[in-house]
């Protein structure tokens, strides 16, 4: 055995990370990735030897460290990494907006940022996207607020709203907030033909595409699109298409073993009634503004990613997007947009402004909860050493 590495186990909103320090992994890339898929029991479905949960949604890596020199606003530096389950690779391409707000919440546990009652504002600089993203963490007595009266579809219970704020991250996965200048693409799908998309760059880059053009109605289960390998084939390549049209990749057929988080695919309907399959009951169509289902790590999200929530509120607010065409009548004057998913719904506030010939994002949030799960150590085999 190596020794002990300290860890901290945090659920972010509907996502669950293993929290490291910087300086306890080692500082040579490659040996600090193996030591980090060792932690989590890569590669393997199960991840049975390590923390991971056999889920892209709890596979998930946040390394925390000082604050850059180029960024003394800042209160700490966040890298975020997608921990490949049955493959031996980190993927440190996107974002993760509901494990951010673990992160603010750790900076004021460890110390990092001093607390203001009864709102702290957590300045954290992404490595990832090389962007600052603001969170508003309630606190009382000097520590993070966790009992609250917010509810996130997908987790339960309820607790203390984090709002973040990611409008810093517009353009900086991609290149632009429409990497293309354009509010819609026909992008060509080996095996397909033609297809209609927007891609857009906030949180993480994403391609929406309307669920009808897929033969979906956009309110199935993720398990429903999960089971027929057909369709998950499909998007897969949609998602190709899109990572080489945004300049991700040279070709789509690199897109799953080069960049397999991002973009991320949307399906985007209408808002419509439909079945919440965590929560149960019903989900109403005047309760939302559009109805989406996402793709994520060539797998259906079984809830709605952060920085999806973002991107897919700022595209709702650009006239010509699948998302806008789609969305209520008038939803660009409209500050919030709320979201239908499988679990339930998820608002998001949005502020965009024309700019030249594009647009300007200064506002684009979302509300998480976080809760400290375990702190401790974890005692990853020898072969990580």
């Amino acid at each position: 055995m190596v020794d002990g590495v300290r860890c901290w186990i945090i659920r972010g909103g509907t996502s669950k990370g293993v929290y490291l320090k910087e300086s306890d992994l080692p500082r040579d890339p490659a040996e600090r990735d193996a030591r980090i898929l060792a932690i989590f029991g890569s590669p393997d479905r199960r991840q049975i030897d390590g923390l991971g949960g056999a889920d892209p949604l709890t596979s998930k890596v946040c390394i925390v460290g000082p604050p850059p020199e180029a960024h003394p606003g800042c209160h700490l530096s966040y890298t975020f990494g997608q921990v490949e389950i049955d493959e031996p690779y980190v993927d440190y391409h996107s974002l993760c907006g509901n494990l951010t707000a673990g992160v603010a919440a750790f900076a004021i546990w460890e110390n990092m940022v001093r607390p203001t009652e009864p709102m702290t504002e957590v300045r954290i600089y992404n490595t990832n996207l090389d962007a600052v993203l603001i969170a508003e963490v309630p606190v009382a007595g000097g520590r993070p607020l966790e009992k609250g009266d917010y509810a996130i579809p997908g987790v339960p219970g309820r607790g203390a709203k984090i709002t973040l704020n990611l409008a810093g991250t517009a353009g900086k996965s991609a290149g632009g907030l429409l990497p293309t200048g354009n509010a819609v693409d026909r992008l060509e799908v080996r095996g397909f033909g033609g297809i209609d998309a927007s891609l857009l760059d906030v949180g993480n880059a994403h391609v929406f595409i309307r669920a009808a053009d897929v033969g979906l109605k956009g309110s199935e289960t993720a398990a429903e699109i999960d089971a027929d390998r057909g369709l998950a084939d499909l998007l897969e390549r949609i998602r190709g298409a899109a990572a080489a049209a945004m300049g991700m990749v040279e070709t789509a057929e690199e897109a799953k073993a080069r960049t397999p988080a991002t973009p991320i695919l949307g399906m985007i309907a209408p808002p419509q009634d439909y079945r919440n399959v965590l929560g149960g009951g019903v989900v109403r169509a005047e309760e939302t503004d559009l109805t989406a289902r996402l793709m994520f790590m060539q797998q259906m999200h079984k809830t709605y990613a952060g920085t999806s929530t973002v991107c897919t509120g700022v595209a709702a607010k650009i006239p010509g997007t699948i998302v806008h065409a789609a969305a209520r009548q008038g939803i660009e004057d409209r500050l919030e947009t709320r979201i239908g998913h499988p679990a339930g719904v998820i608002e998001t506030e949005s502020v965009v402004v024309p700019e030249g010939n594009g647009y300007r994002v200064e506002r684009a949030t979302v509300g998480r909860t976080a809760r400290r799960i375990m702190e401790g150590y974890v005692f990853p085999p020898d072969r990580a050493a």
